[in-house]
């Protein structure tokens, strides 16, 4: 499938606050479902000066990349923070470190966001201690401090 340059610009974007940050607002223009892509996720997002791209967070299965087309941000990449700007490129493998961008700059900060779809993933928000499964359309938010591992040695077995 293709898309002209001018069909990408009609397209109408989407206003989306991340679940989890109401500072965290983008406009998402999803590329990939307008040629039918089912696997990759491919977005267009603009995020305005004061905006996150979305809440810190990391994932175990799926991989992640951006690439920004336009404005500047400061990137959190674990514990680092980085200056990004146009024709810089992140990427994040699966079990990598947390991630986001904050957009302090003064224009719409633009990226095209590139990221697997899955059926089954799992996510954490490392500041928030929360966990994220998602599982064919299902999601389930925990709280980190209260999952409990039965196969570690030291961690108690809840009986039912």
């Amino acid at each position: 499938m293709y898309l002209s340059a001018e069909a990408i610009e009609k397209l109408e974007g989407t206003l989306k606050t991340h679940f989890l940050n109401d500072k965290a607002v983008r406009v998402n223009k999803s590329l990939g479902d307008a040629v039918g892509l089912q696997r990759i996720g491919v977005h267009l997002i603009s995020v305005e000066p004061g905006c996150y791209s979305t809440e810190y967070h990391l994932h175990h299965y799926e991989e992640e990349a951006v690439y920004v087309l336009s404005g500047s941000a400061t990137a959190s990449i674990g514990e680092q923070q980085q200056r990004v700007g146009p024709g810089d490129f992140l990427g994040f493998p699966t079990n990598g470190v947390g991630h986001d961008m904050y957009n302090d700059g003064d224009e719409p900060l633009v990226c095209l966001v590139i990221g697997q779809r899955l059926e089954q993933d799992v996510g954490d928000y490392p500041r928030l201690g929360k966990r994220l499964y998602r599982n064919s359309g299902e999601w389930d938010l925990v709280d980190r401090a209260d999952i409990v591992n039965p196969t570690r040695k030291s961690a108690p077995v809840r009986r039912v």
